[in-house]
């Protein structure tokens, strides 16, 4: 697997590339490794951050089940600057909001695969990535979902 670590606004993310798709994004790293999917990664993921860039168009692969797989496709389907609920994803695949809320807890593409996006039924829930709810909030507020934050 190779690695390339972007800086931005909401720490440093390190994307990592497995036979020509982006498998996971993670927080903190430290990779130098140069591919065109990786320079093509990193180039989204500044744009993202500059507010140039409302869908990534990579390749991707998600490693897991079935379920995570459907799950991630419905996350990948929502707009820039919108959220839904875990309630909202379950009713769209048939299953228990509780399992789409640890499949979303369970996305190995955070911020590319947009799990910030997704709600509880009552607001605002966590999120695995580094920071916790305060990157999830910085997130939606960097898309312009943030309003009923305020």
């Amino acid at each position: 697997m190779l690695m390339f670590t972007q800086m931005t606004q909401f720490g440093p993310l390190s994307v990592v590339e497995d036979d020509g798709c982006i498998v996971r994004l993670q927080w903190d790293g430290d990779g130098r490794d140069d591919t065109p999917l990786l320079r093509e990664a990193a180039a989204q993921l500044r744009a993202y951050d500059a507010g140039e860039l409302a869908a990534f168009d990579l390749p991707l692969r998600v490693e897991g089940s079935d379920f995570q797989r459907a799950v991630c496709a419905q996350m990948r389907a929502i707009p820039h600057g919108e959220t839904v609920t875990y309630g909202d994803i379950a009713k769209a695949l048939g299953a228990p909001a509780q399992a789409v809320g640890s499949a979303c807890g369970g996305n190995p593409i955070p911020v590319i695969i947009p799990c910030h996006r997704v709600m509880g039924a009552k607001g605002l829930t966590g999120f695995s990535g580094k920071g916790g709810v305060e990157t999830k909030v910085a997130l939606l507020r960097h898309e312009g979902a943030g309003g009923f934050l305020i």
